[in-house]
């Protein structure tokens, strides 16, 4: 019997680190409330990675964008990182558990020294992750 790769293992057996996406869109530090604005027209996402030199620094959600921001200011200081990042080595059940409860469907996955190693991402139907086949089928046909 094949061994499954890391993207075909099962939820319930695999860590993070095997069931993430390994090459998430990013945006610079110096991204403005605009183009993260921009960014979220898309239904497909859901939050925004803010990096400098492969380092996670901050991450976006809607919400964090108030309406009374200039679209030319910096997005960074409206970003956060507590509640939003995942560590690769945590069991992908109890991430998925740790989703679902918190009614998130994104994560950033970081090393311990802040590296971003990917994305964890929850499919809409809560029951498994994304993968990066998955996002770039869906890049390839946006409908």
């Amino acid at each position: 019997m094949p061994v499954p790769t890391p993207q075909q293992a099962s939820p319930i057996s695999s860590t993070v680190g095997e069931v993430l996406v390994r090459h998430p869109k990013t945006l610079p530090v110096d991204t403005s409330v605009g183009l993260a604005r921009a960014c979220f027209t898309d239904d497909h996402v859901h939050l925004l990675l803010l990096t400098e030199s492969g380092r996670l620094i901050g991450t976006l959600v809607r919400t964090d964008l108030r309406d009374d921001l200039d679209d030319a200011d910096l997005a960074l200081p409206w970003s956060r990182m507590s509640g939003r990042t995942i560590p690769a080595d945590m069991p992908a059940e109890r991430a998925r558990e740790l989703l679902v409860t918190s009614g998130q469907r994104r994560r950033a996955v970081v090393d311990d020294n802040g590296n971003l190693l990917g994305l964890l991402c929850l499919k809409r139907h809560l029951a498994g992750f994304c993968s990066d086949a998955d996002v770039a089928a869906r890049a390839a046909d946006p409908r």
